[in-house]
């Protein structure tokens, strides 16, 4: 065989390769078209004015209504775990309510044990355990009763006891009940070093980890949506 018969071949095969790869694609499009026929994706509603225990939340500022606007779509659509937690809001919710009042804790943050475990007996990587999720050497700080036999993180009134006795010590320290939540999950030492490094005093203020500083947010998400359920789907 020449060498101009060989380029013809692989021409012609190259040719031929190509027309099979632009069919195929196009064959997929046309499915993904059809898969994606009907659906119709819907910005959630984010409200014009919110607050955290009596603090307001400055959605004018772009950035914060964003960020609440992430954990409201997370939540918002992943409707399952949303409709389960809502359930079970009505049984723990009574238990809840009365300890954090008795306690002159603002209601608002029984979404922070939402945020927490989604109201469940739940552990974490971390060993954090409850649905108020205390490690065990927290637990015992706030009167907790932790040993291989007893574990008084499971007990949901101690344990509410427990939290509100660690968010009011918060309050105390930083003067404000949205950096006290903050500190629920980042912890007081930890906050208070942040906002020393970075010489301000608010949380919406703060460059957080990932974590912390998605946390108010997802416990807004969960108040915004569990008082608004019809607006959410």
């Amino acid at each position: 065989m020449n060498k101009k018969s060989a380029l013809t071949i692989l021409l012609s095969a190259t040719l031929l390769l190509s027309v099979i790869i632009a069919s195929r694609y196009s064959e997929i499009e046309e499915q993904e078209d059809k898969m994606t026929a009907g659906i119709q994706i819907y910005p959630v509603p984010i409200p014009k004015n919110l607050d955290f225990c009596g603090e307001r939340v400055p959605l004018d500022k772009f950035e914060i209504k964003e960020r609440l606007d992430r954990e409201l779509l997370v939540n918002t659509f992943w409707q399952s775990n949303a409709t389960l937690i809502i359930k079970r809001s009505k049984r723990y919710f009574t238990i809840i309510e009365p300890i954090l009042k008795r306690h002159g804790v603002p209601d608002d943050f029984k979404y922070l044990a939402v945020a927490e475990s989604g109201l469940q007996n739940a552990v974490s990587s971390a060993g954090a355990r409850g649905v108020w999720q205390f490690m065990s050497s927290s637990a015992k700080d706030y009167g907790l009763e932790v040993t291989p036999e007893i574990d008084e993180r499971y007990h949901l009134e101690k344990a509410t006891e427990a939290a509100c006795l660690y968010l009011l010590e918060n309050k105390a320290k930083f003067g404000s009940w949205t950096l006290a939540a903050a500190a629920y999950n980042r912890g007081t030492n930890g906050v208070q070093r942040d906002l020393n490094k970075q010489h301000v005093s608010d949380y919406y203020d703060l460059h957080l980890n990932s974590e912390t500083a998605r946390y108010i947010f997802r416990i807004l998400a969960f108040k915004t949506i569990m008082q608004n359920p019809e607006l959410y789907g």
